[in-house]
């Protein structure tokens, strides 16, 4: 345990949480060996400090120790950027350059974000880790390196190996032994200890007094998820320091500079969990309503043009397209209808009186023959199935719900 405590301030780290302490603890014994190391854990917790450890408590720490950030690397060059090129490999190589492996011989190399590694670079990097060969791009001279590879990242990785998207065995051979970090919302005792650590280091950095949280701004910190972890308390830390001119902060002045929909307290959450499901039963209902009703539109407008394309003339085929048109518009202005907008414009209304009345007369003649129309077929249908409404409904080409509004609407008698 001594061990563990001088190793953490040496680096720097902060915390005396159970699984850190364990995460460190293995670190530590497994430094003197080559065994490859695979750190894993959320963005944010502090992976890159485990493969310093291992390389300075190790036999290589005077060789190189090279990080390298696999994500930040664009695909087209990153087995030139580890591997190296010869002259002329492709267009730019104007000379021979040396990768990352070969630089990094007798030393560490940490792989930082491995699961980003294109698959042609995973075969590569597979046989660096079986047997330290590696060829150069553009190049059939097998070189040896000899590295001691540490890897980090913050995939699921069984999961990328399931999408194919990374080596089940070059996984494995990453991962001799696995190092996980534990995400901050479950290191509650080390959330204000982090905290002061970061005020006190942007104290010095800014030239200004130390913040400090009074008790309940402390609970409120350590009630947070921090999904963002180490990294995200480090930000908060600084905005504090940096835009609060009263130094002592309290939980009002906190929560201002924290996502108020973050927080881990059973009763709260339990309780606003059931108050957002509330509210997503009730727009889930909304939205069905909503769509029951486009799809009885969508209906009644099938059944239209059946009524359309069964009559026999040219004249009452164009007359019932136009009232189509006229009484249901297109799908934009069905939906709409349903939600009007207090600053909608007012139908054109023509100019002469006569002309309006005509119309008027004409549109509601039109409606009626078709509302007509359609309840003699409703009773049709239910009379030839017996009143049978499901069979009915298929029989129409609506759904039984839709049916069974227009039995109501109509008040008809079964």
């Amino acid at each position: 345990m001594d061990k563990i405590q001088s190793i953490k301030q040496r680096f720097e780290i902060i915390g005396n949480d159970p699984q850190l302490n364990r995460a460190i603890g293995k670190a530590i014994r497994v430094s003197p060996t080559d065994i490859s190391v695979l750190v894993t854990g959320e963005s944010g917790v502090g992976k890159e400090s485990i493969p310093r450890i291992i390389h300075q408590l190790s036999l290589r720490k005077h060789g190189k120790f090279i990080a390298v950030n696999c994500g930040a690397i664009p695909e087209g060059t990153i087995d030139s950027e580890l591997f190296g090129h010869e002259k002329g490999a492709f267009t730019g190589a104007t000379s021979t350059r040396s990768g990352y492996f070969e630089e990094a011989d007798g030393g560490t190399i940490f792989l930082d974000e491995v699961g980003e590694l294109p698959l042609t670079t995973q075969v590569r990097l597979l046989r660096v880790l079986e047997n330290g060969e590696f060829l150069k791009v553009g190049s059939s001279a097998v070189q040896k390196t000899n590295v001691r590879i540490v890897a980090a990242t913050n995939l699921n990785m069984p999961k990328a190996i399931q999408q194919g998207k990374f080596r089940e065995d070059l996984f494995y051979r990453l991962s001799t032994v696995e190092i996980v970090l534990p995400p901050l919302r479950e290191r509650d005792g080390d959330i204000h200890l982090l905290f002061r650590k970061f005020a006190a280091d942007f104290a010095q950095k800014y030239k200004m007094p130390t913040v400090r949280l009074d008790e309940q701004a402390q609970q409120l910190l350590e009630r947070q998820q921090w999904h963002g972890n180490i990294r995200q308390l480090r930000n908060v830390a600084e905005q504090l320091s940096v835009l609060e001119q009263d130094r002592a902060i309290g939980v009002d002045t906190l929560s201002l500079y924290l996502p108020n929909h973050d927080m881990r307290l059973p009763a709260v959450v339990s309780s606003s969990s059931d108050k957002g499901s509330d509210f997503s039963s009730e727009r889930e209902i909304l939205y069905k309503v909503l769509f029951d009703m486009k799809s009885d539109l969508n209906d009644l407008k099938q059944l239209t043009l059946e009524l359309m394309n069964s009559s026999n003339t040219d004249q009452v085929r164009t007359e019932n397209e136009g009232l189509i048109q006229k009484i249901y518009g297109n799908e934009q202005d069905q939906t709409e209808r349903l939600l009007p907008s207090a600053n909608e414009p007012k139908p054109y209304t023509p100019k002469t009186e006569d002309n309006f009345e005509y119309a008027e007369e004409i549109e509601e003649e039109e409606t009626l023959s078709l509302i007509e129309k359609e309840l003699e077929m409703i009773k049709k249908a239910l009379e030839r199935n017996h009143g049978k409404r499901k069979a009915a409904a298929n029989e129409l080409g609506i759904s039984e719900r839709t049916l069974y509004r227009k039995i109501k609407q109509f008040d008809l008698d079964l």
